[in-house]
């Protein structure tokens, strides 16, 4: 792994606190500005999945192995999903504990909690990329998912400020969520480098389990509010942005 790839990698999970550091200088967000953000997050992601994981899985290897990889890949998160203990950035997820059932500071672990199941499947998108096609297939990835995580970052630390955490734990705490990607990263690519046969199973992997994530937690979450046309014309902004960078960076 070359220097460049090292600094990609960090990047992208360090704009995470960038995001977060972003909601010290906003008073009061909007409902609509983060039902917004979340649609934007959600089609870089979708994006990313198709153009960066999905299509170069296609290219190197059989339909089957991409199938059984993603398969895998949206099973995992699924199984994490359910057995884990989280609540989702909005505290809406049907038949999960509701802001009045726990205290503020266990609200907080339960966010961080999902959060980190959220951003793991990022990391290791960035790490097999890199490991699949080198910097033209990791590095288009790698600033799609910094550029998502700014939003996600701010997204993310909003809602717990509303339940009596004070902006800069509540900063702090959507900033550890990031600290995540990068060790994510560096295991994807040691694995998928030593062993290159499994890089097909290990790109459509990384993209079932984005597709979960966007499916499951960030479109419902975007639309929770009312505010699902910008969300969607949000989305489609984001896709756009991602489809742009990886033909530019392809």
């Amino acid at each position: 792994m070359t220097g460049e790839e090292v600094a990609w990698i960090l990047a992208a999970g360090a704009a995470t606190s960038v995001g977060a550091v972003g909601l010290l200088l906003v008073r009061r967000p909007s409902e609509r500005a983060l039902d917004t953000l979340l649609g934007f997050t959600a089609g870089i992601m979708l994006a990313a999945t198709v153009f960066s994981l999905l299509v170069p899985a296609l290219e190197r290897g059989a339909l089957w192995e991409v199938a059984v990889g993603f398969t895998l890949g949206g099973l995992t998160l699924a199984a994490l999903d359910r057995l884990v203990p989280h609540v989702h950035l909005r505290f809406l997820e049907r038949g999960g504990q509701r802001p009045a059932d726990v205290s503020a500071s266990q609200r907080s672990l339960l966010l961080l909690s999902a959060l980190t199941i959220h951003n793991v499947p990022e990391g290791l998108a960035v790490g097999v990329a890199f490991a699949a096609g080198g910097p033209d297939l990791g590095v288009p990835i790698a600033l799609a998912i910094g550029i998502q995580n700014v939003p996600e970052g701010f997204a993310a630390a909003a809602p717990l400020v509303g339940t009596g955490v004070s902006r800069p734990a509540a900063a702090a705490i959507a900033a550890l969520t990031g600290v995540v990607e990068p060790p994510a990263a560096f295991a994807a690519f040691g694995v998928f480098d030593v062993a290159s046969a499994l890089l097909v199973g290990g790109l459509a992997f990384a993209a079932g389990a984005m597709l979960y994530v966007v499916v499951d937690e960030l479109v419902p979450e975007s639309h929770a509010r009312g505010n699902e046309r910008d969300a969607s014309l949000a989305l489609l902004a984001g896709f756009l942005v991602m489809m742009g960078l990886d033909t530019a960076f392809g």
